[in-house]
């Protein structure tokens, strides 16, 4: 996490939106996936729509940052049968999606090099990828994703 100091009034805002939204998050990557959609790809910053009406737009995105960087490091951190433990997690709780599909598209798509923090940069950021690519090889055998077929 950023070595700023954290205010009251963040910290407040912080447990508010893990009751609201990250609470009801099981995995820790669906929280990561949660909190980078909050990212506005543009700007960096982060817009969270069920914060009180007094806070600022720049503490609320302060705070977001904040719990997207302890997140991401608490996965970084987890071993990889832990972190495949909870993307089957995270697979579990999509609704009506194809997981070959779902496996195909994250190949081909890498949405997970979005999912890494701005600030986080290095080795961390590399091990990151590297575990999500080991990882989507064991998944392509768990659901039986065929290869795609580059002369297509």
């Amino acid at each position: 996490m950023s070595a700023t100091r954290i205010t009251v009034d963040e910290h407040l805002a912080a447990e508010e939106i893990w009751q609201r939204s990250l609470v009801r998050i099981l995995s820790s990557y669906g929280r990561l996936v949660y909190l980078s959609g909050l990212r506005d790809p543009d700007t960096g910053r982060y817009e969270y729509f069920g914060a009180e009406a007094d806070s600022s737009n720049a503490s609320s995105s302060r705070t977001l940052m904040r719990l997207h960087e302890g997140i991401f490091q608490d996965w970084v951190d987890m071993s990889l049968e832990q972190k495949m433990a909870d993307i089957q997690l995270y697979i579990s709780s999509l609704d009506q999606v194809d997981r070959n599909q779902l496996i195909d598209a994250w190949q081909r798509l890498t949405p997970y090099k979005n999912l890494v923090p701005a600030s986080i940069v290095g080795p961390e950021r590399q091990r990151h990828f590297s575990d999500i690519e080991v990882l989507l090889g064991l998944l392509k055998n768990v659901y039986g994703v065929a290869s795609p077929d580059p002369y297509v």
